[in-house]
């Protein structure tokens, strides 16, 4: 075995010498020098050429011009490339002319392609059936909440592509409807997604039943340790194509960061409000929660606005219906979670929207890339309250930049403006450090506790009075502006007196203020403006 597999790399060598690519060596040093290349200049067959011609297409992509000749030659891949730079032609194409001699047979599959998601598996089979138009090739394609009997019928007839989520095809694969001997090539997409939804031991269970001779690639967005992990044990020699920085966003993309004040409501409010300021084409709505999803739905259709559901729980006919109607134009917003983050390539997408900053950094880069793809420009922006400032601090620091910030004054008049750095007003000298701290976080001097006494011990002196009349004053004030009351109300002693006028004015100089009062906290924390919306209802013990 061992000798065979020696054999294959020293032959693939010299290909990839013949070929004028260094075998020795990564493609991505050769970046530059493919940014002109063309698809004739790739090694493809003509009939595969016509289809990529009637698609609209002309050059390749960076990740495309890089992994395709290695691919055509036979070897193992790693291609790391954010989302939205052609990831998927860069493998349905030189599989289509690698599996266009030979044939395939009953239940035994020649090339497996492994997906996260249900979407991403039908948009991968929808590239072959655009890009291998012209060539005979069988394909079937095995997701969960479509009858068994009918993917069944599809491998009883021979498939030479056979795209697959895990389980699904674990579960065929246990009832011996499927046979994995005959498997040339393997991809594994979106590697770090089905890192983060549990499926790499589905992946590893399924690599151990294929061939130990194949063609393996693997395609990532990033790189985490487990996915280095992977390659290292189950790939032969492989290749590393990276065309850009892991985990950055498209320059394409114009970002904004809209700070809102309050809670759900004033959330929904506020993205109606950005919507509606925006010259939308068509854009996705991300939250982090199912359930806000339908909420969210359910709310701008009763404004008017042309809006739709997509999310885990419901039924795989209805996701397609409505990610079809979407592609369409039939459906302007599509409020959705992060199953629509990865893979899915809408033409022409103008907005993405994040109601709901990602508790995930990694998944911002995804979401975000939904726009601006392929070289278009694209517009995603982002609402944050006080609760998300932990996400928001890991995604600027993934992007190694603050997110500008939009103007909320200007969006209460139907305008939208991104502050840039340059128009950012600095805020004065020792005030930012004070504007980025709540008010609720000042130490209000601690209540005295009293030792047990005698009545008569309670007013043995004029002095104790006092202390004890400024101590419950300054709890009734807790009190006050955790209950949204006026600050300046009279304070009373624990006796039911009244405290002086003298001692209450003197005392409302060293007060902190009430939230009402205090504005600066949700004042951007560069000085840009302050947040959009109302100050949201928290008790003040539940903030210490």
């Amino acid at each position: 075995m061992q000798a065979v597999a020696q054999d294959r790399m020293e032959t693939l060598d010299f290909l990839a010498h013949q070929a004028h690519f260094p075998a020795s060596t990564d493609l991505c040093a050769n970046s530059q020098q493919t940014s002109n290349m063309k698809f004739d200049e790739l090694g493809l067959s003509d009939p595969l050429l016509k289809a990529i011609t009637d698609a609209g297409y002309e050059s390749p992509t960076p990740i495309q011009a890089e992994a395709i000749p290695h691919l055509l030659m036979g070897r193992d891949i790693v291609g790391i490339a954010q989302t939205g730079t052609g990831k998927t032609a860069s493998f349905t194409l030189p599989m289509i002319e690698i599996l266009s001699t030979g044939r395939a047979r009953a239940r035994m599959p020649r090339s497996l392609i492994l997906e996260p998601t249900r979407e991403l598996a039908a948009q991968v089979a929808e590239n072959f059936a655009t890009y291998g138009k012209n060539h005979k090739l069988n394909m079937a394609l095995l997701i969960g909440g479509v009858s068994f009997s009918d993917q069944e019928e599809k491998l009883n007839r021979g498939v030479d592509v056979l795209i697959a989520t895990p389980g699904r095809l674990i579960d065929h694969f246990e009832r011996g409807k499927v046979l994995l001997a005959d498997i040339k090539v393997l991809v594994v997409d979106e590697a770090d997604r089905m890192l983060d939804m549990g499926f790499i031991p589905d992946v590893e269970k399924i690599i151990k039943l294929l061939p130990q001779i194949r063609q393996t690639a693997m395609f990532s967005a990033t790189m985490p340790s487990e996915i280095k992990r992977l390659t290292d044990s189950y790939m032969m020699n492989p290749r590393n194509v990276q065309v850009d920085a892991v985990a950055s966003a498209a320059e394409t993309v114009t970002q904004g960061l809209l700070r809102v004040s309050g809670g759900f409501a004033e959330k929904r409010a506020a993205l109606r409000r950005l919507i509606n300021a925006c010259e939308v084409g068509n854009a996705i709505v991300f939250c982090n929660r199912k359930r806000d999803v339908a909420t969210l739905e359910k709310s701008l259709t009763s404004h008017g606005f042309n809006a739709a559901a997509l999310h885990g729980d419901m039924h795989q006919s209805e996701r397609m219906k409505t990610l079809a109607k979407f592609r369409d134009g039939d459906i302007q917003l599509l409020i959705a979670s992060d199953v629509a983050a990865r893979g899915l390539d809408i033409p022409n997408m103008s907005h993405v929207f994040n109601f709901d900053v990602p508790m995930q950094a990694d998944d911002y880069i995804h979401r975000i890339g939904r726009t601006g793809r392929a070289g278009k420009e694209g517009h995603a922006f982002t609402l944050a309250t006080r609760t998300d400032e932990k996400f928001l601090d890991s995604v600027e620091r993934l992007l190694g930049r603050p997110i500008p910030p939009i103007d909320a004054e200007g969006l209460q008049k139907g305008t939208i403006k991104v502050i840039s750095k340059d128009e950012a007003k600095p805020a004065p000298d020792g005030q930012a450090e004070q504007d980025t701290t709540e008010p609720t976080e000042e130490k209000a001097p601690r209540r005295r506790r009293r030792s047990p006494r005698s009545k008569s011990a309670d007013n043995a002196s004029t002095s104790e009075e006092t202390v004890s009349v400024e101590a419950v004053s300054e709890a009734d004030q807790t009190k006050d502006t955790s209950d949204d009351k006026p600050a300046d109300r009279p304070s009373r002693s624990r006796g039911g007196r009244k405290a002086s006028e003298g001692s209450s004015r003197s005392e409302s100089s060293s007060r902190p203020r009430s939230r009402s009062q205090n504005d600066s906290v949700e004042e951007i924390k560069d000085g840009n403006g302050k947040a959009f919306g109302k100050e949201e209802y928290t008790p003040a013990f539940l903030r210490r």
